[in-house]
């Protein structure tokens, strides 16, 4: 079958890799409809986190399931599913906790699984799924086309804007400030309108981001950055800062505009992927009462509740996805999104 293999900084291939097999009970073969580029995807293209050897990418799926193996019951041959960006079993105390990505039995794609097998990449034409009765989410069919990219957000970007919400304890009538206009910011923007935030201030730079965030449920945007961003929010907010604020970019820059952005007794909820050195100042914290919750999304969990919401089209974070290239054009996806042309790019293969 054909993948995607990132060799070193900047250098995406799309190559001929081994058909995934069956090899450990618990597991199955999923047929992919599409994957998707994700942002944190950049850190090893950009050279950011080094690659050492070349190796699967990808870790964003949707698709049909053409084998199972025998230990596997809730999961058939046919189901159209949704692959989280991480390997679950649903049943182990983490995964009970609310915190699947922290599961004991967990991993990544793109590596060997716990159970001597490979968990293959989400960038390709197959992928072999440890653990498939707890990591794969199972959608009622038939599935309409017009439906998977919405679907596929479900793997990663609108669940994880959903965590920055709920993290930061989004609830009706809030203000609510999102740092980061990415796919993540923007499902975020759909997480706090759909929670019921009355004011959500979108801190962008790009018109067609802006106009995206708008009408995703943004009220006000911010362009500023650093004081002048600061100030702009806390006009926008009776002085005092916003309720609730989401970090969606993990740089040590956007961390500190995020606190810096919250009222006094806020909070902030950050998913953004680590990078750069995020540091959290303690004594302004404390001074300021601002409290910080988040990390790595647990979307496998949040799947259930928002699937009737994308289904229905109440909500349509599908529409991050403005590039569409086939699973062979891989590495203009890749270079689409470092350049910022593409807010994010799917994959069909």
């Amino acid at each position: 079958m054909r993948a995607t293999v990132i060799h070193t900084a900047r250098d995406i291939r799309v190559e001929d890799v081994p058909d995934p097999v069956l090899s450990t009970g618990a597991d199955a073969i999923v047929r992919v409809v599409a994957a998707c580029v994700c942002g944190s995807d950049l850190w090893p293209y950009r050279g950011v986190t080094p690659t050492d050897e070349p190796h699967r990418i990808g870790h964003e799926f949707v698709g049909i399931v053409e084998a199972v193996g025998v230990d596997v019951r809730r999961v058939t041959p046919g189901d159209f599913v949704i692959a989280p960006f991480y390997v679950c079993d649903g049943t182990c105390a983490n995964c009970l906790n609310g915190v699947s990505t922290s599961c004991l039995a967990g991993g990544w794609w793109g590596s060997d699984d716990r159970f001597g097998g490979f968990a293959d990449g989400g960038q390709g034409e197959y992928v072999r799924v440890p653990l498939a009765d707890g990591t794969l989410a199972v959608v009622p069919g038939p599935v309409a086309d017009d439906e998977v990219a919405g679907l596929l957000t479900l793997s990663d970007v609108m669940g994880t804007g959903h965590h920055a919400a709920v993290s930061a304890g989004v609830g009706p009538g809030d203000s609510v400030a999102v740092v980061g206009d990415g796919a993540v910011g923007l499902c975020a923007i759909i997480a706090a309108t759909r929670l019921g935030a009355s004011t959500i201030i979108a801190m962008s730079r790009h018109p067609e981001r802006q106009g995206l965030a708008r009408e995703f449920g943004a009220t006000h945007i911010v362009e500023e950055r650093g004081d002048e961003g600061v100030a702009a929010v806390r006009e926008l907010t009776g002085g005092i800062g916003a309720d609730r604020v989401l970090e969606c970019v993990g740089t040590k820059e956007s961390m500190d505009q995020a606190l810096r952005s919250a009222r006094p007794g806020g909070r902030v909820g950050y998913v953004g992927a680590p990078n750069g050195g995020p540091e959290l100042p303690i004594r302004q914290m404390f001074g300021r009462n601002v409290g910080v919750n988040g990390g790595v999304a647990p979307v496998r969990g949040y799947i259930e509740e928002l699937l009737p919401d994308v289904r229905s089209g109440k909500i349509q974070p599908g529409r991050v996805f403005d590039l569409v290239l086939p699973l062979t054009e891989a590495a203009e996806a890749y270079a689409a999104m470092d350049e910022r042309r593409a807010i994010k790019v799917m994959l069909r293969p």
